[in-house]
């Protein structure tokens, strides 16, 4: 794996290794259109940190949109990451992913900040161009200008993380070296990873990007999608999302979710090696099974623990 100057413990606990680390999507409960139970979230999050998995993963959604069909983990992103890092140790804590079209560059430099300092160095954020229409309005965006907006904001974070009364303009505002941002992350800066295209270039997000985050993909698409990235970025890490619902049966051959698949623990050991074998770094699981606990364990037992 290639090493940055800025990696902080969240993702040198996600990269560090040398196989493939899984991580859990929030909601863990499965509830995405409402509210979910707190204290049931809360310890579905230890009991994964306990399990061994490597990461928790909260979703950027404003707003919920019916047509889409889901709100994410329904709280916003830093609060609901700062509290989870109150209830557990070591797991890092990443973001999937924030949309910056939709940010104020100074608002997610200060917030992720915050929230790397509150957990001690375990934020990984992943970030995006949106992709909710209606939402683009709602804040006076105008999509069609997502590619340059989501390119000038992720430079400008950076360049808040590691300038000392940065000289900085944009469609956002100006900064005239007067101002600083505060606190400063853990080690510097925090990795980023734009999340599918992001309206960017492959070459761009290999050059700027600290990884890729993508989407479930068919395995010949992926292996495909994994060997162009490693001749752009080199050992820059591969991240990828999956809906799993499980079968009771072990034995249960695949069928197809959106962005998934519903099988058995047999079949998925199977299909992580695979995923081990092309490349993919992470995994981060969306449990859609309604006892989450259980399937989160047997999980574990199947894939992490083998």
């Amino acid at each position: 794996m290639a090493t940055h100057g800025h990696e902080n413990e969240g993702y040198r606990r996600l990269f560090d290794g040398d196989g493939l680390t899984v991580g859990a999507g929030f909601p863990l409960t499965g509830t995405n259109r409402s509210t979910p139970d707190l204290p049931r979230e809360l310890e579905l999050a230890r009991h994964a940190e306990s399990l061994g998995f490597d990461g928790l993963w909260a979703r950027d959604v404003p707003t919920f949109w019916p047509k889409f069909g889901d709100a994410g983990q329904t709280f916003d992103t830093w609060p609901w990451l700062s509290h989870v890092a109150a209830h557990t140790e070591g797991i890092a804590l990443g973001t999937a992913s924030v949309v910056l079209t939709l940010r104020h560059p100074i608002h997610v430099a200060k917030s992720a900040a915050t929230v790397d300092r509150l957990s001690n160095g375990r934020l990984v954020l992943g970030v995006a161009s949106g992709d909710r229409d209606p939402e683009y309005p709602a804040f006076g965006v105008d999509r069609t200008e997502r590619g340059d907006l989501f390119r000038e904001r992720f430079e400008a974070i950076r360049t808040l993380w590691t300038e000392e009364y940065p000289e900085l303009e944009g469609e956002w505002g100006a900064l005239d070296g007067r101002l600083e941002v505060v606190p400063e992350p853990t080690n510097g800066s925090i990795p980023l990873l734009p999340t599918g295209n992001a309206r960017q270039s492959r070459e761009w997000i290999a050059d700027h990007g600290d990884g890729w985050l993508f989407y479930h993909l068919p395995e010949r698409t992926l292996e495909s999608y994994i060997e162009t990235w490693r001749a752009d970025a080199g050992g820059k890490p591969y991240v990828m999302a999956v809906r799993i619902e499980l079968a009771d049966e072990p034995g249960a051959e695949p069928e197809p979710l959106h962005l998934g698949y519903r099988a058995g623990t047999e079949w998925l050991q199977e299909y992580f090696t695979r995923l081990e074998g092309y490349g993919v770094d992470h995994v981060i699981v969306s449990l859609e099974n309604e006892n989450s606990a259980a399937a989160m364990t047997r999980v574990a037992e199947a894939i992490i623990d083998r």
